[in-house]
């Protein structure tokens, strides 16, 4: 496989960082609705809560600076899930030929590491017990944040011939 030079590896780059920042975006922001609705809390509780991974416990007696924090927060986590994603795309395509697939595979992923890797390191320091329901719900939502990334990606990278 010839590796682009150039104009066409400036393309590809472009393309990458445009999958990157709307999937990411995209995807983080429907993440703190859908999070917000199967809560059934205002999304500034949700982002309280996101703030309270570096703040502890009192981001959620937090006000606005607490909020946008968690913004930014979930943001930047969602960029760098979204980047995993697109770099896996640029080597193996079939991420983009299959993006149901993948997006859902890529979901199921995000919810493990979310759930059983950041949240016992974050400054919660707690697994999260879910009740069948809220598992369903809360792996639906990964589920369509993977959909949404792979998506994305597709139509920004495009999907090989073949």
């Amino acid at each position: 496989m010839n590796a682009p030079t150039g104009s066409a590896y400036r393309r590809i780059q472009s393309r990458a960082a445009l999958a990157i920042l709307a999937g990411g975006l995209a995807a983080g922001t429907l993440d703190v609705g859908a999070a917000a609705l199967i809560g059934r809390v205002d999304p500034r509780v949700i982002l309280r809560f996101i703030a309270g991974g570096v703040q502890g416990a009192t981001a959620l007696q937090g006000g606005a600076a607490s909020a946008w924090l968690g913004l930014f927060l979930q943001w930047g986590m969602s960029l760098v899930i979204a980047t995993v994603f697109v770099l896996a795309a640029l080597r193996l395509r079939w991420l983009t030929v299959r993006p149901v697939t993948a997006g859902l595979a890529y979901g199921v992923v995000v919810f493990v590491v979310m759930n059983y890797v950041v949240m016992p390191l974050s400054a919660w320091h707690r697994l999260n017990h879910f009740s069948p329901e809220k598992f369903a719900l809360n792996l639906t939502a990964m589920l369509v944040f993977g959909l949404i990334v792979a998506f994305v990606t597709r139509k920004a990278l495009g999907s090989p011939r073949g």
